[in-house]
């Protein structure tokens, strides 16, 4: 996915991801994978300020259902949180009118601030542009997705892109 340059410059905010586990259940054939994600995450100064760094690292946990032929995704940040929580959780499914053909991705994000007596007033403020950051990244995340996906199509179909 990373290879790809195309993803390389639509993701150029992550800097590296390792994968910390990665497992096939035998009885459901489910595959789980543990990444650890560090982002380039940079928000307004004053906070950069605060918090001192705009480097963030998160732990991401997949599950790939091939019966179903669903992917559910949770993303979590491990750093800072001592200021701001974000747990995102995308999701691919077939679409119910077109299983074959398209899919479906669903998105949860919550976004929790957490109050610092010098910027309690602010927290909605800092919450918002955090939230406008992340419909950015989350919109380029779902363009390499999609980039994936017309790859994988046009490989098993045996066209070359």
């Amino acid at each position: 996915m990373f290879s790809d340059p195309e993803n390389k410059r639509t993701l150029s905010h992550v800097l590296q991801v390792d994968t910390l586990s990665r497992k096939v259940d035998p009885l459901s054939g489910k595959l789980y994978t543990t990444r650890a994600i560090t982002v380039h995450a940079p928000g307004p100064w004053f906070i950069r300020r605060i918090v001192g760094q705009d480097i963030c690292q998160s732990v991401e946990s997949t599950v790939v259902d091939a019966q179903s032929r669903s992917m559910q995704l949770t993303t979590r940040n491990v750093s800072l949180q001592n200021f701001i929580e974000v747990e995102e959780k995308p999701r691919y499914d077939p679409h119910p009118d077109n299983p074959n053909g398209w899919t479906v991705c669903h998105q949860e994000t919550c976004i929790r601030i957490k109050p610092l007596s010098a910027l309690a007033s602010m927290a909605e403020k800092v919450e918002q542009k955090c939230a406008e950051k992340f419909v950015q990244s989350s919109a380029k995340g779902r363009e390499v997705m999609e980039r994936i996906c017309i790859y994988l199509e046009a490989e098993s179909s045996g066209l070359a892109l």
